[in-house]
């Protein structure tokens, strides 16, 4: 039983962090970011957090987290950013958010799969 307790235990904190994001009335981020995302069934399976008003996603949900996914940010202008902070490269700078959630899922990484209960050591 703990094997299974064991894998059920991300797959819960990742739920329970989508959920807080999406039902949050703070507007701390625009709603669309994190509902695009969750839409796709990749992305719904890694750890969202916001912050200053971005999205960030990470296969672990445990620190230090490896940054590899690529995060949404709004622009100023219009549009969108997409950034994989681990090594600074802009992926995209697509005009909808749609666009910018195909751009963070063509850009996993190779292997990305579910949110490990672990940190960038444990990948």
């Amino acid at each position: 039983m703990a094997n299974d307790e064991a894998l059920v235990q991300p797959v819960e904190i990742v739920a329970a962090a989508w959920k807080t994001i999406l039902d949050s009335e703070d507007r701390l981020i625009d709603p669309a970011m994190p509902h695009a995302a969750h839409a796709h069934p990749r992305l719904r399976e890694l750890l969202p957090t916001v912050s200053h008003g971005a999205l960030y996603l990470s296969r672990c949900i445990r620190y230090p987290r490896p940054h590899d996914v690529g995060a949404l940010f709004r622009r100023g202008g219009g549009g969108f950013m997409v950034i994989r902070q681990s090594d600074g490269t802009v992926l995209g700078e697509p005009d909808t958010v749609e666009e910018a959630v195909a751009l963070i899922v063509a850009n996993l990484p190779e292997g990305c799969g579910p949110a490990i209960d672990g940190s960038v050591h444990d990948l």
